[in-house]
């Protein structure tokens, strides 16, 4: 075959088999040049059935159309819209720009495809099947359309910039010599990338990649056998919203909205670590369903993400972490069960403005989720609760998290504050429940005064004093710093002294407990 020759013109070069006059003319025509057989089985471009040279083009050919085809015919919009075909040899197009509109539907790849630094309009390859797709630094105008494709050593998009969408939906991907699936460092889409049902067997990896609309994982499954993530993405930057929900199933390509009721649902799933640290999400992330299976060394991972909300209601884990360590939500939407247990839980740094529980999430629950994540005693969590509780107007919830916090508090002090946190906590709460103290206050006075009636009291000055009250008498000696007039005025001997002495302290206790507690309602901590 010399190339250019007559190419230009419109005429069939030399040396092209009738398979590859028939796609020349189709180009030209921009009609679909289609070699399907109508059989189901022999048309799956996955199958086993062998495509003889009656549906094979060569992947040169393929090129030149794409870089350097012929004019089309008056009235007609050149473009190369294969089906069918098996492409052999390898399709290169690096560095190439592709003017025609390509879109490949049930075709068969001999070799890998290579598409670094191309640039096209619009490229779309539908349900192919692909040893391979390299295409880093790849630019497109419009979309890069990948649908129910498989690809056996995977893709690379690396810093890849798609114009509006990148479709994956229904695609299976399987890793490179590295263990990934998808390598996507730095891409960066204008509009959506949908990967619904997608099927990895390796890592996707889109660190600092950015993604303008949303980034939907809608019903896929994710394994990463031979590295540590499923999904490394840190640094990653989605417009709206990234989805790790459900899609509905049968009904052919994801529509990208919320299932039908009734619809057959296939939940996302993810086999190894999920790292989003620094992300940025313009709306929210949307855990509904999610179920990760991790080992216990790995970890969903949410360090210091940032996004107006967070949809925590995937299934509780087995084995493995969930750190959300200095990430910043607005809006924290969760359900108990959702949580892990003791020791799986980070939230150092944690910021969240209100709760909004999916079912019943009781005070106590909430508590022990706040356990969950501090292993040892941690103030900050208790002290966010609170803040969230009580900007909700749920007070009394917010004293409750703050007593917690106090008794957690004290099994890290010494015997001696141990020994004072009990009475505080058992005389006042900490003061975060002073009706106790006028209970108190009024049992002892109530003691204090039936004993001190049958107590010897020699005044002090028997020329000049008041007259013996013991109720007043026991009252001078429980408040401390107010002087009644009677405590000073009389002379206990014995065990009476005694008896006054321990009135004092514990008057004592129960005003310093109080005023503690005032302190604190006042400070509003």
């Amino acid at each position: 075959m010399t190339e250019g020759t007559g190419g230009r013109a419109g005429d069939l070069p030399d040396d092209l088999t009738d398979v590859e006059a028939g796609m020349w003319q189709a180009f030209r025509n921009g009609s679909v040049y289609d070699l399907s057989v109508g059989d189901a089985l022999a048309d799956d471009p996955h199958g086993g059935r062998p495509w003889g040279p009656e549906r094979s083009v060569r992947a040169r050919v393929v090129c030149w159309l794409a870089l350097d085809g012929p004019p089309a015919l008056a009235g007609r919009v050149a473009s190369l819209k294969l089906t069918g075909l098996l492409i052999t040899g390898t399709l290169d197009l690096a560095g190439g720009t592709v003017s025609p509109y390509m879109e490949l539907t049930g075709c068969r790849f001999e070799n890998e495809i290579l598409l670094p630094e191309a640039r096209f309009t619009t490229l779309r390859l539908v349900d192919c099947a692909v040893p391979r797709l390299e295409a880093a630094r790849v630019q497109t105008e419009g979309d890069l359309h990948l649908p129910r494709c498989r690809f056996l050593r995977g893709i690379r998009l690396t810093d890849a910039r798609i114009g509006t969408d990148l479709l994956l939906n229904e695609a299976v991907v399987h890793h490179d010599r590295a263990g990934r699936a998808i390598a996507a460092d730095g891409m960066k889409v204008g509009q959506d990338l949908q990967a619904e049902l997608l099927q990895t067997h390796g890592e996707i990896s889109l660190r600092s990649a950015g993604i303008g609309v949303s980034l939907s994982l809608r019903g896929a499954r994710l394994a990463g056998p031979y590295t540590r993530f499923a999904l490394n993405a840190p640094q990653l930057t989605v417009g709206r919203t990234l989805y790790l929900t459900p899609a509905g199933i049968g009904s052919g390509l994801v529509s990208g909205v919320t299932p039908a009721r009734g619809t057959r649902l296939q939940f996302f799933s993810c086999q190894g670590g999920v790292r989003l640290d620094d992300g940025r999400f313009g709306e929210a992330v949307d855990l509904e369903g999610a179920r990760f299976s991790f080992l216990d060394d790995m970890a969903l991972s949410l360090r210091r993400v940032q996004a107006p909300e967070l949809r925590f209601l995937g299934a509780r884990l087995k084995r493995g972490q969930v750190v959300l360590s200095g990430a910043r939500i607005i809006t924290l939407v969760d359900r108990a069960d959702s949580w892990p247990g003791p020791g799986c839980l980070h939230m150092g740094g944690f910021v969240y403005e209100n709760l909004v529980p999916r079912g019943p999430f009781p005070l106590t629950e909430r508590l022990n989720w706040l356990a969950a994540a501090t292993a040892e005693y941690n103030p900050e969590p208790y002290e966010r609760l609170a803040a969230v509780l009580r900007a909700a107007g749920e007070d009394e919830d917010a004293r409750e998290v703050l007593l917690a916090k106090q008794r957690r508090r004290r099994e890290t002090l010494p015997p001696a504050g141990k020994l004072w946190g009990y009475v505080q906590d058992g005389t006042v709460a900490y003061g975060y429940r002073p009706a106790r103290a006028a209970v108190w206050m009024a049992v002892l006075w109530a003691a204090g005064s039936f004993a001190f009636a049958h107590a010897g009291h020699p005044p002090v000055d028997p020329a000049n004093h008041p007259q013996w009250n013991p109720a007043l008498f026991a009252l001078d000696l429980l408040l401390p710093v107010v002087d009644l007039g009677q405590a000073s005025q009389w002379e206990l001997r014995g065990p009476w002294q005694w008896l006054a002495a321990a009135m004092v302290l514990l008057g004592w206790t129960l005003a310093t407990t109080v005023a503690a507690g005032a302190t604190r309602l006042l400070r509003r901590n």
